[in-house]
């Protein structure tokens, strides 16, 4: 049997951690954000919308894992889907598609209520922004109806 966590959140809101320590503690897998791995290679968080179908095609991939057990997404695609709509108004249909046919059994939604660290894949420092996104992430959970617990660190 596969238990599947997404980790969902602003940016520097404890997702890498949380995934990792979440995986470790319970010898689950630990699935990292291939975003993150993306822009760092790239070297700029601007991307097009391609470069975004590109990014999304490879999360699926890393979606598809079988392992048995626990398996830890550090970020999943509602966070691509959001992304999406946030830089380009729009995004492609088969995300949605493939949003259904991988579905979490439980998402982490993580509060924005710690300080933004800046690093070379992040560019949403604001905290009007990350609010924003965090409510554009709920909504989109609430929307599939999977159980998510939401986690505020202070």
């Amino acid at each position: 049997m596969v238990y599947r966590i997404g980790i969902i959140g602003p940016e520097s809101t404890g997702k890498t951690t949380l995934a990792k320590e979440i995986a470790a503690k319970y010898k689950g897998t630990y699935v990292p954000e291939y975003a993150r791995e993306y822009v760092e290679k790239k070297g700029t968080t601007e991307v097009t919308y391609e470069e975004l179908c590109e990014i999304a095609k490879k999360q699926i991939e890393r979606l598809a894992i079988r392992d048995e057990g626990l398996v830890v997404f550090d970020t999943e695609l509602i966070i691509t889907k959001v992304w999406f709509d946030y830089a380009f108004g729009r995004w492609p249909e088969w995300l949605d598609e493939a949003i259904k046919k991988y579905p979490m059994d439980l998402y982490v939604l993580l509060y924005p209520d710690i300080p933004w660290v800046p690093d070379p894949a992040r560019s949403n420092g604001s905290d009007a922004i990350r609010m924003e996104l965090f409510e554009r992430y709920k909504k989109e959970v609430d929307a599939l109806g999977i159980e998510c617990w939401m986690v505020k660190h202070n």
